[in-house]
């Protein structure tokens, strides 16, 4: 599933900062912070529902969450 998250971030053209398993699934923090805009473009195309979770100190944070 990792594989997965990292291409489609990738695919938008985005980079990872750190990517782990939680206990509900994801965290994700990018290498970069993005607008309300290019945030809902990124959860549309990831594999698993994600929620945004604010700046962490590298980048925009999402939660990835298992079904």
């Amino acid at each position: 599933m990792q594989d997965s998250i990292t291409t489609a971030v990738n695919a938008c053209g985005h980079g990872i900062w750190d990517l782990h398993p939680t206990d509900y699934g994801f965290h994700i923090e990018l290498s970069e912070r993005l607008d309300d805009e290019s945030v809902a473009a990124l959860c549309c195309q990831l594999p698993l529902n994600s929620d945004y979770e604010g700046n962490g100190s590298n980048g925009s944070v999402l939660s990835l969450y298992r079904e």
